[in-house]
């Protein structure tokens, strides 16, 4: 909790202003942040100093987790986070590639589990991961990326959190995540639950012991729009504790998640925060 804070007061302190073109504001801006979370010692980061949803974004993970590119997918999981992208995005709106209302595109979970090769087969990254986790197998480029400049043009957004990298060392699993752009008020607290969940999951899975998660992001910014909020609301605020998030232990396997997991195997105990704050949404 105390990192988010702090990553939002140096934005507040030593942003710079840039304009963003695709949404016509401007955002207050610094460069490379980085942050941990303990999932070794269960330090859920969800943020306490406004209410946070949580179950959204779990939701929207396991979406991922199993390559969805249709907004209803992720509706029927819980997570409506695709509405707006999926269905108000001109530039996608006019894509001659949309295939009709819900449609994403080549985007996120798609790249992860069906990434296009040259001779017209499809690489499922995330199999490959899983299998040799299971093996105990670390080749250095246990690596998940949604991140395929051929393909932009076949999505509706560009991937923020692109990147995931998995390290093995003994029978402990960690994570490095990679992202290129966050919206802080809004965006940062569901990429903090994903970071840590993704980890807590991809672990269990595999039979290791879950160590650290490392979340590195390039852009970090506030919009012009959500300044006052973030200055003289939130960060007024004392945090609560960290809350604990328990998982489902008969998830065992890379099928379980594909199949019947749902949000009800999920819990977040000793959550305590403050109320909702409405940060205006950019689309």
């Amino acid at each position: 909790m105390r990192q988010y804070l702090n990553l939002c007061q140096r934005i507040v302190d030593e942003g710079t202003w840039v304009e963003n073109e695709r949404t016509g504001k401007r955002c207050l801006t610094v460069i490379n942040a980085d942050l941990t979370y303990d999932v070794e010692k269960g330090e859920f980061p969800l943020i306490t100093t406004r209410k946070s949803f949580w179950k959204a974004a779990i939701a929207e993970l396991l979406g991922y987790l199993r390559g969805y590119d249709n907004a209803a997918d992720f509706r029927a999981l819980g997570a409506k986070t695709w509405d707006a992208n999926a269905n108000e995005n001109s530039a996608w709106l006019n894509n001659p590639h949309r295939k009709g209302h819900d449609d994403m595109g080549r985007v996120y979970g798609v790249q992860g589990r069906r990434w296009q090769k040259p001779n017209g087969g499809t690489l499922d990254q995330l199999q490959k991961i899983v299998d040799d986790l299971n093996r105990g197998i670390d080749d250095r480029g246990e690596i998940l990326t949604f991140y395929n400049p051929g393909e932009f043009e076949l999505g509706c957004l560009r991937p923020c959190m692109h990147t995931h990298t998995f390290s093995l060392l003994g029978d402990k699993l960690y994570l490095t995540s990679y992202q290129r752009s966050c919206d802080v008020p809004l965006g940062l607290n569901f990429n903090q639950v994903q970071v840590y969940t993704l980890l807590a999951l991809m672990a269990q899975i595999t039979n290791k012991q879950p160590g650290q998660a490392y979340h590195k992001i390039i852009n970090a910014h506030i919009y012009e729009d959500q300044l006052p909020l973030m200055r003289d609301v939130q960060l007024k605020r004392e945090p609560f504790p960290s809350p604990k998030l328990e998982i489902n232990p008969d998830i065992k396997s890379l099928r379980d998640l594909e199949t019947w997991v749902t949000m009800d195997d999920f819990k977040v105990t000793g959550y305590e925060c403050h109320e909702p704050i409405r940060y205006p949404f950019s689309v």
